[in-house]
């Protein structure tokens, strides 16, 4: 999910400011801003606030909510300014990431890779003092892990990137529920295993869209290195245990009718439109009749439910 508006120019060329030029105050802290990624860190703040709700099993405390929420969004940031500064290389040949901010030359590398370690610091402080040092200690570990086994080592290695880089977009499940209970539960480990699986199924189909830009910085994201009917297969059976897996709360006793209502009919949902690309897919469908971006705007719009689902079901019980 680009940050940044795609601007009609050759992917790869960067509009590096001339040495002394102008860069407007206002554009630049729009950048500093764009390298944090605001739109995925929306996504992690609907998988942690909901969490605090159903650990509280009602209303949690409104200034420990609040200072989760800002102290996840450092955290994130300054990962997600990370992965710029360290793709930085590939970003300027790739057209979904050619108008980020070091390939257009807003922010320099040492700029953002000051930027992102100093986010990093202050948001472990910021969870440690303010909410509690188990969250910091999860924060900083879902930043490193995306930071290094994501970033450095999974990405141009494996075609499994995603499935276990995912793993830190998993943490602030648990970051949410310890921020209440200093502690974890089963509960905080369904719904982080629900995240898991969840994750390659709504990255997929996006890769599916854009995998020329991939293949051609060599990044081996499962639709480059495997057919269509592939990769549809595997988003296939990855929902069906992200599903099965979302129903566990329920017989597990920390949650009612409501969340399970909400689990049937939006996974229901979901493995509807999750079937209809693989049949599209074993058809030979491709380009646009393919609609692989059906079920990327689905499984937000599905995760978003979920976790809504999570916050309320405490309050019908």
């Amino acid at each position: 999910m680009c940050v940044t508006a795609v601007e009609s120019r050759p992917a790869g060329v960067a509009l590096t400011p001339s040495p002394g030029g102008h860069r407007p105050f206002g554009a630049r802290v729009k950048a500093f801003v764009a390298l944090t990624k605001p739109r995925i860190i929306e996504l992690l703040l609907i998988t942690t606030v909901p969490v605090m709700f159903l650990a509280a099993q009602g209303v949690p405390d409104l200034w420990l909510v609040l200072t989760t929420t800002i102290g996840g969004y450092l955290s994130a940031g300054g990962a997600n300014a990370l992965n710029m500064y360290i793709d930085r290389d590939i970003d300027a040949l790739m057209d979904r990431t050619s108008q980020r901010p070091l390939v257009t030359g807003m922010v320099s590398p040492r700029e953002c890779l000051a930027f992102g370690i100093a986010l990093a610091v202050i948001s472990t402080v910021w969870f440690g003092l303010l909410v509690n040092w188990l969250s910091a200690a999860l924060a900083l570990g879902a930043l490193l892990f995306y930071v290094v086994v994501y970033t450095m080592l999974l990405k141009r290695r494996t075609s499994q990137n995603i499935v276990w880089g995912g793993i830190a977009g998993c943490m602030p499940v648990l970051i949410g529920w310890s921020a209440v209970t200093n502690e974890l539960s089963w509960a905080a480990v369904i719904l982080f295993a629900v995240i898991f699986f969840w994750t390659p199924p709504h990255y997929w189909p996006l890769s599916m869209k854009v995998k020329d830009d991939y293949a051609r910085v060599g990044v081996p994201m499962l639709p480059v290195v495997a057919t269509n009917r592939v990769v549809a297969k595997q988003i296939v059976l990855y929902s069906w245990v992200m599903v099965a897996v979302s129903l566990l709360l329920t017989p597990l006793g920390y949650t009612g009718w409501f969340y399970t209502a909400v689990a049937l009919l939006s996974g229901g949902a979901w493995l509807w439109e999750a079937h209809g690309l693989q049949n599209r897919a074993n058809a030979g469908v491709t380009g646009a009749k393919l609609k692989e971006m059906r079920l990327f705007h689905w499984s937000i719009t599905y995760v978003s439910l979920l976790f809504l689902a999570v916050a309320v079901d405490p309050f019908l019980r």
